[in-house]
C-alpha cells in the first residue's frame, strides 16, 4: 500500500528546490520549475487528468476524476515544492529503524547530535523508523513529505476502485517559504469547493487558525561627523536603532511567547553611523491586537522623530497574510470532515492555532477554505529536521479517508 511513499520522498528531498527571496522570477528559482516538470510527469504516469503547469504562478495542478455517481464536493490537496533558506544540496537521508529513544549522531566529524535532551519530541517516536539528515543539510520534509503523501494517496485511490470518492484536485506550488507562493494562486481555475494544505507537523495536527502577519522595514537616518568633534552633532543611527528596539515590549518576542501570544521579531539589523536598517515581522492571532502591534511600531518611530525634531525614523509597514480562521469559522464543514477522518483512523486530532502561516492563510481569503493537516515532520528548516515513516503513512491514510468520507456523507 505504501511501497512507493518513502522512495518518492527520498527522491524528492534529493532534488534541491530552495526558494530565493531576492529573486524577481516566478517561481523564484529555476530548480522549482524543473521539479515541477518531474511532478507533472509522475502525475501523468499515475493516470491523473488535466495535468498542467501554470506559468503565471508556478503551480502544478491535476485532477483525480470521481468514481461515484453521487454529486460530491470537489476537494483540493495542496503542498509546496520549495525548501527553506538552509543548505539543501546533496541531501542524504539517514534511516534509523526501531528507534529506542537514544541520542543520534548525525555527523561525527562536525559533532552534530540529535538528542532527546534538546528535542524531547524524539521520545514520541520510540519503536518507529526515523528519517533524519546527515547533519549537513535540512531534510526537506517541509514540505516534500506533503507532496509524497498526496501523490501516494492519489495512487491508492487510482488503484483501489472500492474507495468511493468525488473529484479531487491536487496542487504543488512554489515559494511558500518566502511567503509569496500563494499570492497568485488561481482559485477559480483550481475549481475546488474546499481544500487542505498538507504542511503541518506531528501526527494529529489540524489547524484552521493562523497568525495575522505583517512586515516592517525601519530605516534610520543618522548624522556622521568626525568623532573628535561629534559632541552635540553626531547622531549614531545604530544607537538609535537599539533605542527603537528597546522601546518595544521586551517580553513580546518569539523566544518568550507561546500558544496564542503574539510577538515582534527583529530579523536583521544592518548599518553604520550614517544609516541603519531593521527588519521586523509582527504576528498575532487576534486581529485587534495585531492592529495594535502595528500601531506600536509606528508610535515608537513617531516618538523618536519628535525627540530629534526631525524625521530620522521611517517605517515601511506591509500586511503579509491574515488569520484564516476568520473565513473557515463561517463554515466548519472542512474542519469537521478532517477531524472525523482522523478519528476513524484512531488518530487523536490536535486542533490548535498555527504559530505561523501556511499557503492556506492566503488561499482561504481568496475564497477557498483551506485548513492545514499534519505531514509528519518535526524540527523544520535545519539540520535537526526529521520525520517518521509511520507519520507519513498516517498522513497518507488521512487523505484517503477524507476522500472516502466526503463521498460517503452525500447521498
Amino acid at each position: 500500500m505504501y511501497k512507493n511513499l518513502i522512495p518518492r520522498f527520498v527522491r524528492y528531498v534529493q532534488t534541491e528546490t530552495r526558494s530565493n527571496e531576492n529573486s524577481t522570477t516566478i517561481p523564484s528559482t529555476q530548480s522549482q520549475v524543473e521539479f515541477a516538470k518531474t511532478l507533472m510527469a509522475e502525475l501523468k504516469e499515475l493516470g491523473l487528468k488535466e495535468v498542467a503547469y501554470n506559468t503565471d504562478n508556478g503551480y502544478v495542478t491535476a485532477t483525480l476524476p470521481s468514481n461515484t455517481a453521487k454529486t460530491v464536493p470537489t476537494i483540493g490537496f495542496i503542498a509546496h515544492m520549495d525548501t527553506a533558506d538552509f543548505n539543501a544540496e546533496n541531501v542524504n537521508p539517514q534511516f534509523h529503524e526501531n528507534y529506542t529513544g537514544e541520542t543520534l549522531v548525525l555527523n561525527k566529524e562536525q559533532n552534530v547530535i540529535l538528542s532527546p535532551e534538546d528535542f524531547p519530541n524524539l521520545k514520541n517516536y520510540i519503536g518507529q523508523t526515523l528519517i533524519t539528515t546527515d547533519g549537513t543539510t535540512l531534510l526537506g520534509a517541509d514540505d516534500k513529505a506533503g507532496i509524497a503523501e498526496i501523490m501516494t494517496a492519489m495512487e491508492i485511490l487510482l488503484t483501489d476502485d472500492s474507495i468511493e470518492h468525488g473529484d479531487i484536485r491536487v496542487a504543488f506550488g512554489p515559494d511558500e517559504e518566502i511567503g509569496i507562493g500563494a499570492d497568485r494562486f488561481d482559485v477559480a481555475g483550481f475549481n475546488a469547493d474546499f481544500a487542505y494544505t498538507m504542511d503541518g507537523g506531528p501526527v494529529g495536527e489540524l489547524e484552521y487558525e493562523s497568525f495575522n502577519a505583517a512586515s516592517a522595514i525601519v530605516t534610520i537616518q543618522g548624522k556622521n561627523v568626525h568623532p573628535g568633534t561629534a559632541k552635540d552633532t553626531m547622531i549614531n543611527a545604530l544607537k538609535l536603532a537599539l533605542a527603537f528596539d528597546a522601546a518595544l515590549p521586551q517580553n513580546e518576542v518569539p523566544e518568550k511567547t507561546a500558544g496564542r501570544e503574539g510577538f515582534y521579531h527583529l530579523l536583521g539589523l544592518t548599518g553604520e553611523v550614517e544609516e541603519a536598517r531593521m527588519e521586523y515581522i509582527i504576528r498575532d492571532h487576534d486581529r485587534t491586537k495585531f492592529e495594535e502591534r502595528k500601531a506600536v511600531i509606528l508610535s515608537v518611530a513617531e516618538k523618536l522623530n519628535k525627540a530629534y525634531n526631525a524625521e530620522r525614523v521611517t517605517v515601511d509597514l506591509n500586511d503579509s497574510y491574515y488569520n484564516m480562521g476568520e473565513i473557515i469559522e463561517k463554515d466548519m464543514t472542512v474542519v469537521d470532515l478532517a477531524e472525523q477522518a482522523m478519528k476513524n483512523l484512531g488518530i487523536e486530532p490536535i486542533i490548535e492555532a498555527i504559530r505561523g502561516g501556511t499557503d492556506g492563510s492566503k488561499i482561504s481569503f481568496m475564497g477557498l477554505p483551506t485548513p492545514n493537516i499534519f505531514a509528519g515532520g518535526e524540527n523544520f528548516h535545519g539540520r535537526y529536521e526529521f520525520v517518521a515513516v509511520e507519520s507519513m503513512q498516517k498522513a497518507t491514510d488521512v487523505i484517503v479517508e477524507i476522500a472516502h468520507l466526503n463521498a460517503a456523507n452525500h447521498a
